[in-house]
């Protein structure tokens, strides 16, 4: 059986869309980090203005990538649709390079960066309508490791973006950055793509964008989606909660919090390869499992971290923890509504939305009544009791049958 790479290099239908997703994940890598600095500090946007455009922005990313990956099931060639994604992101982050005012700032993140943002979900829909004719082990290992190509190169741009602004009297040029980004995956789709052969048409072109909703929020697909947010939220939170307990209970400093972030990402990619390689014989409920207990005890020791270098020693055992959360759902989810690539893959935002509600529960629950360090005990309470919850629900080896 060919490895996850050579299937990938090999078949055009999953190379472009991977390649894609490399030049995607600079889009966000070069602008995230930067994106509150400019909003507040250059564009002089209140804290509270910010955090209201940041929730409504999640909100139209949500129900786009839902809309869209209805209606992406329908086509049978989704090229023009990430034609047209590109084109948002051009504009989107261009604008924002270009005129550098809250209007436009304002715009871009509420309209049209979230709908460029949709182009994730649309590429894993197109791997994953290319991976349906394949065993499943095999189809999970790829899109691991298509997955793992995208933190390496999120784990790569902050740093050369970094350097690159390093003397520069504004943050805004990383904008122009992911505009360039977004025109990369213009060219890659409009220039080496080809249409889809004959014959992978939709098999339902005719279903309703209501029905389909109803398959999401089904007692079925919701739940799970749901399992799945609280194991992403213990990363999500940890994003926030660890650079707390490095610069405070640790008693590091803001250098430690980004040497530590920056190591993590470059670990988590030959993880997830590791985990792509497990999915080929283990089902991924286990594998998820697995890799989320081994989160839980990353999370567990960090409460009780009393110095850098206490810290320093969790990074293996945080990246293969958080490697297993960041790639092994892509496939879960996508398995719950299989038949429906871009429906299933749409899932992945839902689940993403909900793990940053969950995230921001935990740390308020946890930093009511306890310090950083409690909060962190408390998430790995919650990821233990998530763990058994799934086990519980998947204990029955059978795929489960889909509503229609």
């Amino acid at each position: 059986m060919p490895s996850a790479f050579s299937s990938i290099l090999r078949d055009r239908q999953i190379r472009v869309p991977a390649l894609t997703l490399v030049a995607l994940a600079f889009t966000y890598a070069s602008t995230m980090p930067y994106q509150s600095i400019i909003g507040i500090n250059e564009l002089g946007l209140s804290d509270r203005s910010y955090s209201g455009l940041i929730f409504f922005a999640a909100l139209v990313n949500v129900a786009t990538s839902l809309t869209l990956g209805i209606w992406s099931d329908k086509l049978s060639d989704r090229r023009p649709l990430v034609l047209a994604l590109s084109v948002s992101g051009m504009l989107g982050f261009g604008m924002i390079y270009e005129f550098r005012t809250a209007g436009v700032f304002i715009f871009g993140m509420l309209v049209l960066i979230p709908i460029s943002n949709s182009t994730y979900s649309i590429l894993f829909a197109s791997i994953r309508a290319t991976t349906n004719r394949m065993d499943r082990g095999r189809a999970a290992a790829i899109t691991s490791t298509v997955r793992a190509l995208f933190s390496g190169s999120w784990a790569l741009a902050p740093g050369l973006i970094g350097l690159y602004l390093i003397n520069s009297q504004s943050m805004t040029p990383a904008y122009g950055i992911a505009a360039l980004a977004s025109l990369t995956c213009f060219c890659l789709y409009l220039f080496v793509a080809k249409p889809a052969p004959a014959g992978e048409a939709s098999p339902s072109p005719n279903i309703g964008f209501f029905s389909s909703l109803g398959r999401i929020f089904s007692s079925h697909v919701l739940v799970r989606v749901c399992l799945m947010a609280l194991l992403l939220g213990l990363q999500r939170l940890n994003s926030v909660v660890s650079p707390l307990i490095i610069t405070n209970a640790a008693g590091g400093t803001v250098v430690d919090v980004g040497f530590m972030a920056g190591l993590v990402a470059f670990l988590e990619m030959p993880f997830m390869l590791m985990w792509g390689a497990l999915q080929r014989r283990f089902r991924n409920v286990h594998v998820l499992a697995l890799g989320a207990l081994i989160y839980c005890l990353y999370l567990t020791l960090l409460s009780f971290a009393s110095a850098p270098w206490q810290i320093y020693a969790l990074v293996l055992i945080n990246a293969c923890g958080a490697a297993a959360i960041l790639s092994v759902p892509i496939t879960y989810l996508q398995d719950l509504i299989a038949d429906r690539p871009g429906l299933g893959s749409s899932l992945v935002s839902v689940n993403t939305f909900i793990a940053n509600g969950i995230s921001a529960s935990i740390f308020a629950a946890g930093t009511s009544f306890t310090g950083y360090s409690g909060t962190a005990l408390l998430a790995a309470v919650v990821g233990l009791a998530s763990v058994g919850l799934l086990l519980f629900l998947e204990r029955d080896p059978r795929p489960a049958r889909q509503p229609t």
